[in-house]
């Protein structure tokens, strides 16, 4: 009996100890990333374009496809870009289906109207307060079928405040 209480001290004074030991300091959270609202120049690259009956020279044209477009981008208060001002060209009256932004990264997809149809777009990629670099992948549907899937490299530059009215 007397070796199992002797055997069972160093643990027991090692629990002791464990507790004495002063917390660490709690970590500094990390202040939160979030688009600055205003006037936007985002740049669009056609990298990928596909249609039921897209000929390779039409691909080769569209692949040399870039666009530059100045937005006024609303950014609500929890760091929510404006969806339309997203979209761009490709959707209209655009919601988010789905979205995760977090420490400068942005993940969504987007529902809008298009055309005679619908587009979804889904975007991936990374923002600062004043700069964005994201992927974009559109497909247009009409009447239940994929007519159009474009992808594009998008970049964007806050460039100021919105112009008034």
């Amino acid at each position: 009996m007397q070796k199992v209480a002797l055997a069972a001290l160093p643990l027991a004074l090692g629990l002791a100890a464990c507790g004495s030991k002063p917390e660490p300091a709690p970590e500094a959270a990390e202040a939160p990333i979030f688009m600055k609202a205003g006037e936007w120049t985002l740049t669009r690259k056609t990298t990928g374009y596909n249609t039921p009956t897209v000929t390779p020279a039409e691909y080769q044209a569209a692949l040399k496809q870039v666009s530059e477009d100045k937005a006024c981008i609303a950014v609500d208060a929890a760091g929510v870009p404006d969806a339309n001002a997203l979209a761009g060209e490709e959707g209209k009256d655009c919601t988010y289906k789905d979205k995760l932004i977090r420490k400068g990264r942005l993940i969504a997809t987007l529902a809008c109207t298009s055309g005679k149809g619908t587009s979804e777009i889904v975007l991936e990629g990374n923002f600062t307060a004043d700069t964005l670099t994201l992927g974009s992948t559109m497909t247009r549907t009409e009447g239940g079928s994929p007519v159009l899937r474009t992808t594009h490299d998008v970049t964007g530059k806050r460039a100021g405040e919105c112009a008034k009215a």
